[in-house]
């Protein structure tokens, strides 16, 4: 995949709170919508912990109305903003300075932040390793028969961290090729001709 597709330098993002911020912003929409969410954060001068804390909610979700679902994603990122302050005084370098099991467990306990939310902000903001699986992972591997069709996500990323070394840059670079492989050819009406991975089948 990377000889094939090069880096992807995913995710992108000017901080890490951007990268959470888009993390919980792209469920259920594409990232060309979240990038206009995150562009009119930056023009309102919102983008920061205590931007968005003492942003009306109501104000946030219309910031934010190009992500789809924004009247939820509104709450689900007041929740993270609102914990982040309850616990770390809305200091994220705080929050990444707690052990990796912990901070997960933690944030997987704020309402509309699951695992592959969870685990993207533990990658990709915190620099934590910890392999991000998303529907493009478990298509790509079930395809090549190298994970059960049953299998959960939790399964799936052990699967990953018990194969590969705890390296953060390869869990990064990893879980970005699958995300291109998947939105290029392993869609739900398979590509394979031109797939990298198509003499693996």
């Amino acid at each position: 995949m990377f000889d094939v597709l090069g880096p992807r330098q995913w995710w992108p993002g000017e901080t890490p709170f951007e990268v959470v911020i888009g993390a919980i912003l792209t469920q259920n929409t594409n990232w060309s919508n979240v990038e206009k969410a995150i562009k009119n954060l930056k023009i309102a001068g919102k983008l920061t912990p205590k931007g968005i804390y003492e942003l009306d909610i109501t104000e946030l979700a219309q910031l934010i109305r190009s992500s789809g679902f924004f009247n939820v994603k509104a709450k689900r990122v007041k929740s993270f903003v609102g914990w982040l302050y309850s616990k770390y005084d809305g200091n994220l370098s705080k929050m990444f300075a707690q052990d990796l099991q912990t901070l997960r467990s933690d944030l997987l306990a704020i309402k509309g932040i699951g695992p592959e939310t969870a685990d993207s902000i533990l990658l990709y903001a915190g620099n934590m390793p910890t392999f991000v699986v998303d529907a493009y992972t478990y298509r790509i591997f079930s395809r090549h028969s190298l994970i059960p069709e049953e299998s959960t996500y939790d399964e799936i990323k052990s699967f990953f961290e018990e194969n590969l070394p705890k390296d953060i840059k390869l869990f990064n670079e990893y879980h970005a090729l699958l995300v291109n492989i998947g939105k290029m050819y392993c869609k739900p009406k398979k590509v394979c001709e031109q797939c990298p991975l198509k003499d693996f089948l």
